[in-house]
């Protein structure tokens, strides 16, 4: 049987670790040439294994537009076109607003929402008539959590986006459509592993009782990404074993018993 990718290109952001990384590899595996983008050099090691007519690293700060731009432009140089961009490239952080500073707040919201804009207006350029631009956004989006007041917004804006961008460019037959994961296990969210009972409570507001793996999301970029998903534009994805039902977890508690474990 043909790989539902074959003959495809495809450019994913933060790609070198966690989520990121999943994608990348099963659209390798599945067919498409894929175009690893992001700011970590040594990340890309794992390239080694895969063809390099099959699999390319670009450094890509992707809260950079010439970064972003180049990015998509060398996907079309390198491999003859572009088909698929997942905008992938995010980070957290955790301050109450009160508390919060504007420095952590502009660079929250520059790189998980700006950093989306940027890849979908540059992928969105070059990209081939018919193909599929997938940003991942978060539970986060719908679901609020005391202290992630940037982190919140932005991915809130990411969905808001996404549906834009489906509007704009549908004409042209692409689709654009949201993912957005719950706690996936990745070093970026090791940090909850260090809480006490932090995981523990993410389990428990699932209705399916565990967490995520990267894929776990990459099951879902896969359909999103190939032609089976042809009629599926503008859509909210959740893939938070139905968290979404319930309510997320007391950060702050979480960091307030940390501190008096530390004896702060």
């Amino acid at each position: 049987m043909t790989p539902p990718l074959a003959g495809k290109v495809a450019l994913v952001t933060g790609a070198t670790s966690g989520i990121g990384k999943a994608i990348a590899t099963r659209f390798i595996a599945e067919g498409a040439a894929v175009v690893v983008a992001d700011i970590d050099e040594a990340g890309a090691a794992f390239l080694a294994e895969f063809d390099t007519a099959q699999a390319a690293f670009i450094r890509c700060d992707a809260t950079n537009e010439s970064d972003v731009e180049a990015a998509a432009q060398f996907a079309v140089d390198r491999f003859g076109g572009l088909d698929i961009a997942v905008a992938n490239a995010g980070k957290g952080t955790f301050g109450l607003i009160t508390e919060h500073s504007l420095d952590s707040w502009r660079e929250i919201i520059d790189l998980c929402l700006t950093g989306v804009f940027l890849t979908v207006k540059h992928a969105g350029r070059v990209m081939r008539d018919g193909g599929s631009i997938i940003n991942i956004a978060s539970l986060n989006a719908i679901q609020p959590a005391e202290g992630m007041a940037a982190y919140c917004s932005a991915k809130a804006g990411v969905a808001m986006l996404t549906k834009v961008a489906a509007m704009e460019l549908g004409h042209r037959q692409i689709r654009v459509n949201t993912i957005a994961p719950g706690l996936v296990e990745t070093n970026a969210t090791g940090a909850f592993w260090m809480m006490p009972g932090i995981v523990e409570e993410f389990v428990e507001n699932t209705t399916v009782g565990r967490f995520a793996q990267p894929d776990d999301i990459a099951n879902l970029a896969l359909f999103l990404a190939s032609d089976q998903s042809s009629f599926v534009s503008a859509g909210f994805h959740s893939v938070d074993g139905g968290a979404a039902t319930k309510r997320y977890p007391d950060l702050p508690g979480a960091f307030a018993r940390l501190a008096d474990n530390a004896g702060l």
